[in-house]
């Protein structure tokens, strides 16, 4: 993780509105759920940092439970999952994994060519019931861009020589070093 500089939380949440408008017509709209969760973090811990990411670090984050947008198909058991595993899973899983989750499957597609934008970690789970069960307590756990971040890996956007924008709520040194 290479850390580019602290800043303050007003200026994640410009970032975050900026790409996440809530009024934006989807038919599964969470960005307002996302900003949420930011101020969940904000409260926690108190201090962002804006990092840049590498394909590994980024493939490492850590996700909370995501029952793929009310569908019929775990994409994150409620212990967790790497977003290099959901990728995996989501590859595997194919056209089953695709019926099973329509409106997930949407999302990974719209991803997979949309503009690469900033994602949101914390360095512990945030109090929220999706994070409740983590196994893994400290890292680089996710707030927002799960969708991106394995639509990313599952089409191979993720480069081994190109690095990932991120706000990490959180001190830095708790974070794995890069």
């Amino acid at each position: 993780m290479k850390l580019i500089g602290t800043v303050p939380f007003s200026r994640v949440l410009e970032v975050y509105r900026a790409d996440h408008p809530v009024d934006r017509p989807h038919e599964s709209n969470t960005n307002q759920d996302g900003e949420d969760v930011l101020h969940m973090a904000d409260d926690l811990l108190g201090v962002w940092h804006r990092v840049l990411l590498s394909r590994d670090e980024v493939l490492g984050v850590v996700l909370p439970w995501h029952l793929s947008e009310g569908g019929g198909r775990e994409l994150v058991p409620r212990s967790g999952r790497t977003v290099g595993e959901a990728a995996d899973l989501v590859r595997s899983g194919g056209a089953e994994m695709a019926e099973a989750n329509p409106v997930c499957s949407r999302k990974l597609d719209l991803f997979r060519e949309a503009p690469l934008t900033p994602v949101y970690l914390s360095t512990v789970p945030v109090p929220h019931s999706d994070y409740a069960d983590l196994r893994v307590r400290t890292g680089l756990i996710h707030l927002d861009g799960l969708h991106r971040t394995v639509a990313w890996a599952v089409s191979g956007r993720l480069s081994p020589d190109e690095e990932t924008e991120a706000f990490v709520a959180g001190p830095p040194d708790t974070a794995p070093a890069g």
